[in-house]
């Protein structure tokens, strides 16, 4: 059976005034359906950007992304945005709720935009906030819930629309230890029995403990793979070497600006954000580009086509 997400030979690269930054060197990786995977690593290793590849929020400058089959890196930005409504649920380390909205009205909104009818969305919303455990805190809203309610309310969010992924950047980083784990706890319980793929990113090793496979970013590359269900490690950042990884580097680093996306468009989950707080926008009002996939590929994005 094919991998979910295939990453492969991923190259991004960022500028900064002529500076010239590589978060992702020629990285790759294969991820399963209903796997668990943490990505671990320093701040500025690469973690952040990986998840905004995968959701298709940028595109990588070289290299190649498939989710479900389908080409992400080659869809404008009408069907990315469409691929990411169905497919992809966002839990943040700072919650993002809109503090006008009450909570079912947060938990409503990944509905708002895929155009489902009022009464089905809020129905929708109130079984997830009751699988969550906020039975009762419909009307209620964020500035009336302590941190593990938000972050409830977060996780009802991401998934009410039963995405078949699951983006989670640091999503325990505002909690103190004991919620913590009842978060982590709630969302790999549910994960799990929806048969839904987790991406984690986080630096807390007890986070990282929940996950099938722990994957280690340096430098923007992988460092180590451990998976915790067989014991095996892997180390495929150890195969090339310091020197040579600069001389690499330095031959393969595109000249042309066109190559090159603002610094600006790398912070982490800004344009996640930038949806969260656009409801009234429409889901395919973005700027469509030119696009090289088959007649079928563009057919199952246009149909809203699950992922296998």
């Amino acid at each position: 059976m094919k991998p979910l997400i295939e990453v492969k030979n991923v190259r991004k690269i960022y500028r900064m005034g002529e500076e010239k930054v590589l978060a992702l060197d020629n990285l790759s990786l294969s991820i399963e359906k209903g796997e668990i995977v943490c990505l671990i690593g320093a701040s500025g290793s690469g973690k952040s950007t990986f998840l905004n590849l995968v959701a298709g929020l940028e595109k990588p400058t070289r290299g190649e992304i498939y989710v479900g089959g389908i080409p992400i890196h080659k869809l404008n930005e009408e069907k990315v945005t469409l691929y990411r409504q169905k497919n992809i649920g966002f839990i943040f380390q700072s919650f993002h709720l809109l503090p006008m909205l009450t909570a079912l009205e947060n938990v409503s909104l990944p509905l708002i935009f895929r155009g489902v009818d009022r009464k089905v969305r809020d129905k929708m919303a109130k079984e997830m906030l009751e699988a969550v455990g906020l039975v009762g805190f419909e009307k209620r809203k964020p500035t009336r819930m302590s941190g593990g309610q938000q972050q409830r309310v977060g996780i009802a969010r991401a998934l009410v629309g039963h995405p078949k992924i699951i983006f989670a950047d640091e999503p325990t980083g505002n909690l103190d230890s004991a919620t913590s784990k009842e978060v982590m706890d709630l969302i790999v319980k549910m994960v799990r029995e929806n048969n839904q793929t987790l991406i984690l990113v986080t630096h807390d090793p007890a986070i990282a403990a929940y996950a099938d496979r722990i994957v280690t970013i340096m430098d923007g590359n992988i460092l180590k793979i451990e998976d915790k269900r067989t014991g095996d490690a892997q180390t495929p950042g150890l195969e090339q070497s310091d020197e040579d990884s600069k001389r690499t580097n330095a031959e393969t680093i595109p000249e042309r600006d066109n190559e090159i996306d603002s610094l600006k468009e790398a912070e982490s989950g800004s344009a996640i954000t930038r949806e969260m707080n656009e409801p009234n926008a429409e889901p395919g009002s973005a700027k469509a580009g030119k696009i090289n996939e088959s007649n079928n590929e563009s057919n199952n994005i246009e149909k809203g086509k699950d992922l296998q």
